[in-house]
């Protein structure tokens, strides 16, 4: 999609919608959504007073302008709710609302009129926010389509219309890198959506290569089942063992700082197709176990977009990938498996895998002596059960890398609920017979993964990001179409951003 930033007097040619956002009980338009209603004829004017719209949260009202109005020839007229209870979010939903007026109205163009300071929030910020809106909103995955039943066309041109040329700078080089940061969660969506006989771990190692083919700063690494085993990686291995398909360590690193700089660390969990193994799930949606693989999806968009926009950050993507099937050779309940760290592991439970995987990965990125580890999976269904589906449990050992994700996960709409972690729930996880076990039982259940995953990531600073719930949608969002959501990639983005401003 092409995106343009221009000023409300450049406009040399008809529009053929605009989007205009109002707020509940302020009145009918201000700025320069009030010029645009007052060179057509008043037509929001006339709608307001006669209530048929009254800027209720979600509200839409499509006007025909007669090409009056300063040749726009449909307003889309969208609510915002109250203004005491406006967010950038609610604003992001609005946008995306637009976006999807356009798309089944079957335009290819849509110019989004902005208003900041009626708003309350600054340009560069309303910009952002719009843009992501839009193309967030507007994300399908079709794929494996071979006929296209609905003739929707996909949105080709986004103006964001400011009503002066002063500010044009700072809000294009804020609607760019929305767009890019966009275009890294349709990366993720993607991956998440792809079904598990194209998504194999060797196809996800191949996604991976190609990023680092295709951006500067970024370098791919892929470790096999061989050098897995020379390392001792047995807990990832175990998982593997019932699988056809080769495990991949994939292992990204992007350098846009200083050598002596140490990295962060990101770690994604990446069952690319997750049965259960020998503890067998239900046949119940277990097709959307293709989607267990969203953490690793997360952490490939994530260097995308910093590699895209070149942050001067030294960031470390470890992604451990494979299947997670019953077969005659897989590993089984009762089991022990010896860790890359050292430590063995009691298998209760064949279903909690991730926390197997992860185990390994942890403790291979701190061969790179991370400054942080952040670690982020589709890890229990208990964190779902304790939050449900629109937030993601959060537990770490350091209050500066929580307190910098919780500000990132408020201002990208992508909300995080931190759940305790205190030493007597180590407890819930040693093993009689190994030194710890992999399932604690159903009390706790997200709580004593995140216990099981702390004695991999220890020494270093490190958080736990549960996003079972939210990662794949059984209803549509405002900006977020059911099936893949794509998070963890705007929350990343935006913690980087402030991890650097408080170095």
């Amino acid at each position: 999609m092409k995106l343009k930033v221009m000023a409300g007097h450049g406009r040399k040619k008809v529009l053929e919608a605009a989007a205009v956002f109002l707020f509940a009980e302020t009145g009918p338009a201000t700025g320069l959504a009030a010029s645009l209603d007052r060179e057509g004829g008043g037509a929001i004017q006339d709608i307001w007073q006669l209530g048929d719209f009254a800027g209720r949260k979600d509200q839409l009202s499509v006007l025909y302008t007669g090409e009056k109005a300063g040749g726009v020839r449909r307003i889309f007229l969208i609510g915002l709710g109250k203004k005491e209870a406006f967010s950038r979010d609610i604003f992001r939903g609005a946008a995306a609302k637009a976006g999807q007026a356009a798309r089944s109205h079957r335009l290819k163009d849509l110019v989004v009129v902005l208003d900041a300071d009626y708003l309350g929030i600054s340009w560069p910020e309303a910009a952002f926010a719009a843009v992501e809106g839009v193309m967030l909103g507007l994300y399908r995955f079709r794929g494996y389509k071979t006929k296209i039943e609905d003739d929707e066309p996909d949105l080709e041109t986004l103006t964001i219309l400011l009503p002066d040329a002063q500010r044009l700078e700072p809000v294009k080089e804020a609607a760019v890198r929305a767009q890019t940061i966009s275009r890294a969660v349709y990366l993720t969506r993607n991956l998440v959506s792809m079904p598990s006989n194209e998504l194999t771990p060797a196809r996800l190692a191949g996604e991976a290569k190609a990023l680092a083919k295709r951006y500067r700063g970024l370098s791919v690494r892929i470790l096999e089942a061989r050098e897995m085993e020379r390392l001792g990686m047995n807990a990832l291995l175990g998982v593997a063992r019932g699988s056809r398909e080769s495990p991949k360590l994939i292992v990204m690193s992007y350098r846009g700082a200083d050598r002596k700089q140490r990295p962060l660390a990101l770690v994604g969990k990446a069952i690319t197709f997750d049965s259960g193994g020998i503890s067998l799930k239900p046949a119940e949606k277990m097709e959307e176990m293709k989607s267990d693989m969203a953490g690793g999806a997360a952490v490939l968009g994530t260097l995308q977009a910093v590699a895209e926009l070149k942050m001067p950050v030294n960031l470390v993507g470890i992604v451990p990938a494979t299947e997670n099937l019953p077969d005659g050779g897989a590993y089984k309940p009762g089991d022990i498996l010896r860790t890359m760290s050292g430590k063995t592991v009691e298998v209760l439970n064949t279903d909690a895998e991730g926390r197997l995987i992860l185990a390994d990965a942890l403790h291979y990125a701190q061969r790179y002596n991370p400054e942080a580890i952040i670690d982020i999976a589709t890890l229990t269904g208990a964190c779902v059960v304790a939050l449900g589906n629109q937030v993601t449990g959060m537990m770490g050992t350091d209050e500066k890398l929580k307190e910098l994700i919780r500000k990132a996960a408020e201002e990208t709409g992508e909300l995080v609920w931190e759940l305790p972690l205190w030493e007597n729930y180590q407890e819930m996880v040693k093993s009689d017979v190994a030194d710890l076990k992999n399932s604690a039982g159903r009390e706790g259940g997200a709580i004593s993964a995140a216990a099981f995953l702390s004695k991999f990531a220890d020494p270093v600073p490190w958080v736990h990001l549960d996003i079972a719930g939210p990662a794949w949608l059984t209803k549509d969002r405002p900006y977020q179409p059911k099936g893949a959501s794509g998070i963890g990639v705007r929350l990343f983005v935006k913690f980087l951003q402030y991890w650097l401003e408080d170095s």
